[in-house]
């Protein structure tokens, strides 16, 4: 038995992603057979494009961040709403209730092998909501799936020439994604700097990997080699 926290990425879900419901369908047989195996599991699904046009819409006319995170944040239980009435539909035993915090989520993955969030306030990415649910939980490891295969020295959208990473200390991933702070909603990048410092402190182990290939996110859960970038 045991505990993983895995962190979805709202891009997963967005409508460009070719076969997006054989993917969840990939992610919902992946967490019944977990469950099979009595681990636990606690999803924290991002809020992706959904998030971002949100805010991109409001932003001319509200100054605050806040308010604006609040806005992305809506974005992310919609998104989680989805992936956990698509597990209840399959008879997986999720918890009934998204959770508006780390706390209410650890509490209910004492009682139900799979709980599903999002975001849960203003600062707070849901990378970084991920990670402090991991170390909330005591997880082996904290699962990060979002659209890059690994962890690259810069943008590799932008600069082909990007040097990706097989193993990072932790150090060396703050390096790369920069000082633990949050100044604007909407931006993402491949670890959230707050998330990647809660993990430091922590000494939280993380995979980081290309979720739009479902097996690719069982085998980190399972605690193979997964093909991305492993932080430790």
């Amino acid at each position: 038995m045991a505990t993983v926290i895995v962190a979805l990425g709202g891009s997963l879900l967005r409508p460009e992603v070719e076969e997006r419901h054989m993917w969840l369908e990939g992610l919902i047989e992946i967490i019944r057979d977990r469950v099979a195996m009595d681990d636990r599991i606690g999803l924290v699904v991002g809020g992706g494009a959904a998030a971002r046009e949100g805010i991109s819409l409001a932003r001319p006319i509200i100054n605050s961040e806040d308010r604006l995170d609040r806005i992305g944040i809506a974005a992310t239980r919609l998104n989680a709403a989805i992936v956990r009435e698509s597990l209840a539909e399959a008879g997986i035993p999720a918890s009934g209730t998204i959770p508006h915090s780390v706390n209410e989520a650890a509490s209910l993955l004492e009682e139900r092998q799979v709980v599903v969030m999002g975001g849960t306030r203003p600062g707070h990415t849901t990378d970084a909501v991920a990670i402090r649910l991991a170390v909330a939980t005591g997880a082996e490891r904290c699962v990060i799936a979002t659209n890059v295969a690994k962890v690259h020295e810069s943008d590799p959208s932008t600069d082909p020439n990007a040097v990706a990473h097989d193993r990072l200390t932790h150090s060396q991933l703050q390096a790369i994604v920069g000082p633990a702070e949050h100044s604007r909603a909407g931006p993402s990048q491949v670890v959230d700097p707050m998330g990647a410092s809660a993990a430091a402190n922590a000494g939280m182990p993380l995979c980081i990997l290309d979720g739009r290939n479902p097996e690719s996110i069982r085998t980190a859960i399972e605690g193979g080699d997964f093909g991305g970038t492993v932080v430790e």
